[in-house]
């Protein structure tokens, strides 16, 4: 149900990584729980982060919640299509409703595979 190739975090966001290069956004649970995605908050371009501190916003029309990341290091691209079309979120979360790219310089320890990824859903769901 989950990309394999993918990493997650405890706090529902993916992670694609290639060297020192990553890809990232909120797992397809996320925004089904999240509903209706009507606005995202990106960050600067450039900006240093540090994992898991929070870089964005997603609001719905649920809730607002923050995205965080599952890496430190510094944002080098932003989904600017999500400024007009939040809804990307919905409709393909792990292709063009990616939010952020980074260079990587430490990943979190915490990342979880596709499997213990399910796992921490099924139990979330008891």
């Amino acid at each position: 149900m989950y990309p394999s190739h993918l990493k997650y975090t405890r706090e529902h966001e993916w992670i694609s990584i290639e060297g020192d290069k990553a890809v990232i956004g909120i797992t397809d649970y996320a925004q089904k729980a999240l509903g209706d995605v009507v606005f995202v908050e990106l960050p600067e371009l450039e900006r240093r982060v540090e994992a898991g501190e929070a870089f964005g916003v997603v609001e719905s029309v649920k809730a607002v919640s923050d995205i965080n990341a599952p890496c430190s290091g510094i944002i080098t691209a932003v989904n600017e299509a999500l400024l007009d079309s939040p809804e990307l979120i919905n409709q393909d979360p792990y292709g063009d409703g990616w939010i952020i790219e980074m260079e990587i310089s430490e990943l979190s320890e915490d990342l979880l595979s596709a499997e213990e990824y399910e796992d921490l859903i099924a139990r979330e769901a008891e």
